[in-house]
């Protein structure tokens, strides 16, 4: 069974920034990890996510804002998130496909951005 830990959420104004980690059980090293996140009332969505060798995919709505990254050493990825806007407010999700089918989640961590 793997863990996952999310942390780093909280309340920011609107323009602020906010980085999130996930810690993970196990190592990480030949894992693709995803970041989502569920606003109320919504369905559960991809933010981002790091291939093995360091290529990433963001939403159309994250480019230019949210950076994701990781550090294989400390079994730990991280999102950097800029220029945070209302719409951004959610419960984000570290995810990790092992074990296989049904991967893993975190318990999440609650971003509030604020007008």
């Amino acid at each position: 069974q793997v863990q996952l830990v999310e942390s780093g959420g909280g309340l920011v104004q609107a323009g602020g920034s906010l980085r999130l980690s996930c810690a993970v059980s196990r190592s990480i090293f030949s894992i693709t990890m995803r970041w989502y996140r569920q606003a109320p009332g919504k369905q559960r969505e991809l933010v981002a996510l790091i291939g093995t060798t360091g290529t990433t995919i963001y939403a159309d709505s994250m480019k230019g804002r949210f950076t994701i990254s990781r550090d294989n050493t400390k079994n730990t990825v991280y999102l950097q998130m800029n220029s945070l806007q209302p719409e951004d407010t959610a419960v984000y999700y570290c995810n990790t496909p092992i074990p296989a089918p049904i991967g893993s989640w975190g318990q999440g961590t609650q971003v509030t951005v604020s007008s």
